[in-house]
């Protein structure tokens, strides 16, 4: 399938991507971007629902991570999938505008504001966009509770990187094993966080997408 793409590879068709939500019931849904508990503030543009989406085979590889995560005592948790043009130029937006830092102490209280965009933490184009990459995390089946993987979600500093030397033993084991059960199915990690993960072989490398999630 060849979908139609406007000025600057954008495209709103959605017919390739399917609900993770629908496709993996079992995983847990933090979708922090359909919230205000972000690293932003408020709610972002483009997300209506705490839904997620991924292109057709990405999602299926995700199936796959979860049925043996599951095997192990973990579920997935889910923060972010697919994330529409409309929402990364949002980010953009935000960095920008050094006034608004009243997120600052939760997810950048070591870096200054005008340093996130240079940094590489927020970038005009995303992986995301593509509808392959996924952030995400485990949580253990018995409690429901996360793995301690060094750092939350979404915490601009280098501590999130996945090879990270000040991490603890566990930390590092704890991200070694979502790094295995993800990378068995096809994803790489991106080294910079260790959340965040791209299925190899993506359909759309070159394509961003711009649909609402909802």
């Amino acid at each position: 399938m060849k979908t139609k793409l406007t000025k600057n590879n954008i495209s709103t068709d959605k017919s390739e991507f399917l609900l993770i939500n629908k496709l993996i019931p079992s995983a847990i849904f933090d979708v922090r971007y359909n919230s205000n508990s972000n690293f932003l503030g408020t709610k972002v543009d483009g997300y209506k629902a705490s839904y997620c989406y991924l292109e057709k085979s990405a999602a299926m590889a995700l199936k796959e991570v979860q049925k043996n995560a599951i095997k192990k005592g973990y579920s997935l948790k889910i923060f972010d999938c697919y994330r529409p043009q409309k929402a990364v130029d949002h980010f953009v937006r935000w960095a920008k505008d050094i006034g608004d830092t009243k997120m600052k102490n939760i997810y950048y209280p070591k870096i200054d504001k005008l340093d996130i965009i240079p940094k590489g933490y927020i970038a005009d184009k995303s992986g995301h966009t593509r509808g392959s990459t996924a952030d995400l995390t485990l949580v253990n089946i018995k409690n429901n509770i996360e793995l301690d993987m060094g750092t939350p979600f979404d915490f601009f500093d280098t501590l999130s990187n996945t090879a990270d030397k000040r991490i603890t033993l566990l930390q590092k084991k704890n991200r070694n094993i979502l790094g295995s059960l993800m990378s068995n199915q096809g994803f790489v990690n991106y080294k910079l966080e260790w959340w965040h993960f791209t299925l190899n072989n993506e359909k759309f490398p070159n394509t961003y997408f711009n649909f609402d999630v909802k």
